[in-house]
Order: structure tokens, then C-alpha cells, then sequence
């Protein structure tokens, strides 16, 4: 079947909204410029984020995650979030510096709820700040300081629909292709993708910090 574009496209607002209609209360009346103290619960409880960004090369997302609280709650207006180590492409950090602009999706582990923030966001490698990220005698390289101008929480259709804390479901990491063979497949055979599969968990290990 060829798609068919051309007068099944939505491209305006009144369009969008003809077809979705508007929102009700409770999607208006959950979003607010400010962390509530029951909102910091949320992002207390988080171990996992996802981190948009906009920049001259186009848009980025990536996840972000520690232990539960890992992005602390400075006060109502300003989340931080320090840059662990990754794989240092820092396509996230090229982009806010860019354009400030984030977009920040927590997912908690077993709750269907997520909750999003929106905001924009400067790098700081003041020394005292990232101390106090310090795990194991290591501190990141950066924190994010993401000044907040809305947030919410998103409703559970979606985690309910993807069953995404549903261990039933869950896929068995053997039956996808490992990071080795899809390295050895896009570089033909350049990397050993037998030898990056052995000596992954044991870098994992000992880089996570």
C-alpha cells in the first residue's frame, strides 16, 4: 500500500484541533510553571530520565539515569542533573549550548504515571556544585541547571498500553542483536564484535561513574 498524501495531511491548527477537539480541565489544570512539593515526590522517586534538546544540527534525546533522586530538586524553579558518564558524543550539552531549551520525561519504575518538565537549561562546572554529585570519589564532568517553566504529570495509557512494567513481557536480551554484531555489521568487521561483547560488562563496570 503506497501512503497517500496531498488532502489527508493535518496542516494547520484548526484542523488539529477540528480532529482532537480541546483539551479537558484536567489536562490544563495539572501544568504549572513550578515544582509542587508533590511534583518533587515524583522526580525523587525517579531513577530514569529522558533528555530532549534543539540545536543547529537538529534534535536529540537521551536517557539519563542513577539512583532514585539522582536529579535533585534545587527549589521550584530549578531541577539539576549531573552528566554522568556516557560515551561522550555530548550531543545533548552541543545542543543547549546552542539553544537552552530541554524537555525532561521521568519514568519510576512500576508507576504508570511519568511526569514531564519543560524549561531551559545552562552547563555549570562550578567546583562546589560538583562535589556535590560525587559517587565514589568521582564527580561529573558537568551539571545541568534547568530553570523550570512547566511542568505535569502524563497520564498512564501509554505505560499501561506498552504493558511496560509487565516482566511477562519482557524481551530476552539474547534474541536482539548485541551492541558487538550491530558495531561489526555498520563497520564491516573493523570492530570485533565478539571482543566488544566480552569486555562490555567489565567497562560497564567499572565506568559508571
Amino acid at each position: 500500500m503506497t501512503l497517500v498524501e496531498g488532502q489527508h495531511l493535518v496542516t494547520s491548527i484548526d484542523a488539529l484541533e477540528r480532529l482532537y477537539g480541546v483539551p479537558n480541565e484536567v489536562s490544563i489544570s495539572k501544568e504549572v510553571d513550578y515544582i509542587h512539593p508533590l511534583y518533587a515526590q515524583l522526580i525523587q522517586a525517579a531513577p530514569f530520565v529522558a533528555l530532549a534538546t534543539a540545536g543547529d544540527d537538529g534534535l536529540d534525546v537521551s536517557p539519563r539515569g542513577d539512583g532514585a533522586g539522582f536529579v535533585v530538586v534545587e527549589n521550584e524553579k530549578t531541577l539539576l542533573l549531573p552528566d554522568r558518564r556516557g560515551n561522550n558524543r555530548v550531543d545533548s550539552l552541543r545542543n543547549i549550548i546552542a539553544d537552552p531549551r530541554v524537555a525532561l520525561l521521568f519514568l519510576i519504575p512500576g508507576v504508570n504515571e511519568t511526569f514531564r518538565v519543560n524549561g531551559r537549561a545552562h552547563i555549570s562546572v562550578d567546583p562546589e556544585l560538583l562535589a556535590r554529585f560525587t559517587v565514589d570519589g568521582h564527580s561529573p564532568r558537568s551539571v545541568l541547571v534547568v530553570h523550570v517553566e512547566t511542568a505535569f504529570f502524563q497520564c498512564s495509557r501509554a505505560i499501561v498500553r506498552s504493558k511496560l512494567w509487565d516482566h511477562t513481557k519482557h524481551v530476552t536480551r539474547g534474541s536482539l542483536p548485541s551492541a558487538g554484531a550491530i558495531l561489526a555489521a555498520l563497520t564491516q568487521d573493523k570492530i570485533d564484535g565478539q571482543q566488544y561483547d566480552r569486555d562490555l560488562p567489565g567497562r560497564v563496570a567499572t565506568t559508571l561513574y
